[in-house]
């Protein structure tokens, strides 16, 4: 693999960005799309050529799967936006938050808005419920976070295609280890930091804003809390504060590093009242031990920086020397080739950045 692409999707369509291995320069083309929301992108790559799936939606037609074989140049859709709520269930599809590959050729996961779960077969052509999920009895009380009541984050165990851990705005961490059949909650030690003393650990209702683990090590997970950055050494069982050291613990996305198990980066914000970050300054911050300790990756990032990151906009690609990507509702799209120790930006001036996915290919 000697070339690299990169998604980036906002609130006024999506652009698609080329290089090669060093990743210093980038050839764009967009907006696809245009005037649509793109709140999630996928790059699958599992088949012989890659895949590109983007979730869009158009005030017009409604919420849309897209997809494209030919690295974007031309795009297919299913007639009937590939992802429908059931007739029965009285509600309609208002946002695909989440497109995440699964255990097995063609299955692709969806997190929506209303908070649902849909699985396909066939590399995004058409989905189906995650009917349990949906029917689950905890899901009336499930609130919408300020962006919304989505399913965001979704985690297929990399090598059990029975167990899916997923987690939504608000309602927390569920996991399955039965193939959808049932879901349980996975929120202990997850602190709820909005809700009165002594009811802030409740056994769900966090406001989970985005959770990450690496493929050769499942059972560890990370996860960035409204309000707290957490370590699960047992698969979401159980949860454990790693913020000591960051300068605060708000923030939106979380990433682990592709080749390295112990490294994670987040992009901590002052807080729900002030969604920059400290002192106006954009850094990254890495920890190279799991949480243990922190440091920050600024070289390049710029001592400016007034907006936010959400939660889907940082990533890094799977290149041997991965590259780490940051987008910002600024619209400015900043790219590091080298992991986070250097930054330079890859576009500018472009709508509000909602998600970035980059891959090698």
């Amino acid at each position: 693999m000697d070339g690299t692409i990169l998604l980036v999707g906002t609130r006024k369509g999506l652009w698609i960005g080329r290089s090669d291995e060093e990743r210093r320069e980038w050839e764009l083309t967009g907006p696809h799309f245009d005037m649509e929301e793109v709140y999630s992108c996928l790059v699958d790559a599992r088949g012989s050529s890659p895949r590109l799936l983007v979730g869009s939606s158009s005030s017009w037609v409604g919420p849309q799967v897209q997809r494209s074989d030919d690295l974007g140049r031309t795009w297919a859709k299913s007639s009937d936006g590939a992802i429908r709520f059931p007739e029965d269930t009285g509600t309609s599809l208002e946002r695909v938050w989440q497109l995440t590959p699964g255990v097995g050729d063609g299955v692709v996961y969806a997190g929506t808005e209303p908070g649902a779960v849909f699985r396909s077969d066939d590399g995004g052509e058409t989905f189906r419920l995650e009917r349990a999920l949906w029917d689950h009895p905890h899901r009336p009380e499930w609130a919408a976070g300020f962006g919304g009541q989505a399913f965001h984050t979704i985690l297929p165990h990399p090598t059990d295609a029975s167990s899916v851990t997923c987690a939504l705005s608000t309602g927390g961490v569920y996991q399955t280890v039965d193939g959808g059949s049932s879901w349980a909650p996975r929120n202990q030690g997850i602190r709820a930091e909005f809700l009165p003393e002594g009811q802030q650990y409740p056994e769900f209702g966090q406001c989970v804003h985005k959770v990450a683990r690496h493929p050769s090590v499942p059972q560890r997970m990370f996860l960035q809390n409204h309000g707290g950055v957490y370590r699960s050494d047992d698969e979401g069982g159980s949860w454990t504060s790693i913020a000591d050291g960051l300068p605060a613990d708000f923030g939106f996305p979380i990433v682990v590093h592709p080749h390295e198990p112990e490294t994670v980066f987040v992009f901590p914000l002052n807080g729900a009242g002030g969604r920059y970050p400290p002192e106006g300054r954009a850094r990254v911050w890495r920890s190279r031990d799991a949480g243990g300790s922190w440091e920050p990756l600024g070289e390049g990032l710029p001592d400016t920086f007034f907006v936010g990151v959400m939660r889907d906009a940082m990533c890094a690609d799977d290149h041997e020397r991965s590259g780490l990507y940051v987008g910002a509702r600024n619209g400015s799209v900043w790219a590091s080739p080298d992991g986070g120790e250097t930054w330079t930006e890859a576009v500018g001036n472009l709508p509000d950045v909602m998600v970035v996915r980059a891959a090698a290919i």
